[in-house]
């Protein structure tokens, strides 16, 4: 045989050298496979376990959440439509403000829940959870300091929820702004003035709040009239008309007691006024003022008692002089040095004696 012919029938050195380590790199693959599956199945299991308690949990409670807020918006609609539905619910205030609180407690349920599944399936990981802690405790300070101003509105908005300060349909003095409230949230919220227009108020500006559609309001009337009028004939005029309006629908839904007469407000030497108060429903006295300064200028009037207000008190038939009318019109010629004057002055003689 020859030389050649046993070199080739040899084993090479190096093909079987890379077998044996390929052969042993798979047998330690293979052992550290086997040796860590078990962990790699608990991690896995614990954070599908984690997830699933998570979003269970997270789905259990939103609609707990609903349900309750539902059956509080069913509730106010049951008595809408009652005698006292309008005055001790206000339906469309007490859904916003239900929704405003639900929206609340949904967003943090959710924040609570998703946040710490989310801490724990790292943890399950083996990542130490100590600087992403830290770093995220910095970042919250760093964005507290600038968003400030909506954190506060923002939990002021909370709050004033919580402890209904105000809602739809009330009429508020917020300082800045006033008017009636036609939309409550949780960063602004929205006043219908008297003009019509719409303020946008921040929750976080309001400083102090009037609340003037709460427990009850105060409707009052100043009646002026001659100082030679007869008291007691005045007083009964008054009494008449606010006794005949406590009888009368709606008036007498709206009024909350009787028409008070409290007695002389001022007295002066053209004029006196005479103060009438009475105690109605939230909101509704701006109108019973109203009514109630018709009825007593129409009693006054069938008692013979002129009211007088700003303008002098003339007797029927006395015509007023204007006092305008004996005044001349303003002359150029009154003062000497205007142009006029100068054109009218006599043309001085000439002087002869040279």
């Amino acid at each position: 045989m020859s030389l050649s012919a046993l070199l080739a029938a040899a084993p090479s050195p190096g093909a079987g050298g890379s077998l044996d380590e390929a052969a042993e790199r798979a047998g330690n693959a293979a052992g550290w496979v086997e040796e860590n599956w078990s962990t790699w199945l608990n991690t896995g299991l614990r954070i599908i376990l984690i997830a699933a308690i998570a979003i269970v949990l997270r789905y259990l409670i939103r609609r707990a959440l609903t349900n309750l807020i539902d059956r509080m918006n069913r509730s106010a609609q049951a008595v809408e439509g009652t005698a006292l539905g309008g005055l001790l619910v206000n339906a469309e205030r007490r859904r916003q403000r239900s929704e405003a609180i639900g929206s609340v407690l949904r967003s943090v349920t959710s924040f609570l829940i998703l946040g710490t599944a989310a801490l724990m399936i790292l943890g399950a990981f083996q990542i130490n959870l100590a600087p992403l802690l830290a770093s995220a405790g910095v970042a919250g300070v760093a964005l507290g300091f600038g968003a400030r101003n909506l954190v506060t509105d923002f939990l002021s908005g909370v709050f004033m929820i919580l402890e209904d300060q105000y809602g739809v349909g009330d009429t508020i003095d917020a300082g800045v702004a006033s008017g009636e409230v036609i939309e409550v949230g949780l960063r602004v919220t929205k006043l219908r003035g008297d003009n019509g227009e719409i303020w946008y108020v921040r929750n976080g500006e309001v400083k102090r709040i009037g609340n003037l559609s709460q427990g009850w309001s105060t409707a009052g009337v100043d009646v002026t009239v001659r100082p030679t009028e007869d008291l007691d004939l005045v007083r009964q005029a008054i009494a008449e008309a606010g006794e005949t309006m406590t009888k009368e629908e709606p008036w007498s839904e709206r009024l909350w007691g009787p028409v008070e007469i409290l007695g002389l407000d001022a007295v002066l030497l053209d004029s006196m006024t005479v103060r009438v108060t009475a105690k109605t429903m939230p909101g509704k006295s701006l109108g019973v003022e109203r009514e109630l300064r018709w009825r007593i200028k129409r009693s006054l009037d069938a008692a013979g008692i002129r009211m007088i207000g700003a303008v002098p008190l003339h007797t029927d038939g006395e015509s007023v002089a204007d006092p305008t009318a004996a005044m001349a019109a303003p002359s150029a010629y009154a003062s000497t040095t205007s142009p006029q004057s100068l054109a009218a002055t006599p043309i001085p003689p000439p002087n002869l004696t040279k």
